[in-house]
């Protein structure tokens, strides 16, 4: 991995060039442990946000929506948040790459339009979803069709920032 790169932003190669950067990737395992974090949130993100979304499809109707929300939403959240204190490390090790990086950056634009769509959805039906059971409004269903997608581009884009 080089580093100090010559097209970064000034921000980025600030960061990539700090002593919490030069730890990180002098570390046996800080790296590491912060890849294993990043995909334990990323599971436990996509994996109950993907499936909230397919009981608001239709999908095991027997759940009620409500139930199943308060159910997933916290663990979500939990994934949420080790997902972005890990990537934060991950990122700030090669932060002048990565700035630049295409595929990282369609990764964060799909991550904010995902927690945009997250906020709005709560924003919108949290507190109807009881009405889901008896007669799901098309415009939330669209919008939980949507974040499925969403989800798995920001997870898939996350994994091939590797290879581009």
């Amino acid at each position: 991995m080089e580093h100090g790169h010559p097209l970064a932003p000034a921000w980025a190669a600030a960061l990539e060039a700090s002593a919490w950067a030069l730890t990180v990737r002098d570390s046996t395992w800080i790296y590491p442990l912060a890849n294993l974090t990043h995909l334990l949130g990323l599971v436990m993100l996509v994996g109950p946000i993907a499936s909230l979304d397919l009981r608001l499809l239709g999908v095991a109707r027997a759940i009620a929506a409500s139930d199943l929300s308060r159910l997933l939403t916290p663990i979500a959240v939990i994934g949420l948040v080790l997902s972005l204190a890990s990537g934060s490390v991950l990122f700030v090790a090669d932060a002048g790459a990565l700035a630049r990086n295409e595929v990282f950056l369609a990764k964060m634009a799909l991550l904010a339009l995902g927690a945009l769509n997250a906020v709005a959805f709560r924003w919108l039906w949290h507190h109807r979803l009881h009405q889901w059971d008896v007669r799901p409004p098309l415009a939330g269903r669209l919008q939980a069709l949507a974040s499925i997608f969403i989800w798995l581009g920001t997870a898939t884009f996350g994994r091939l920032i590797a290879y581009f």
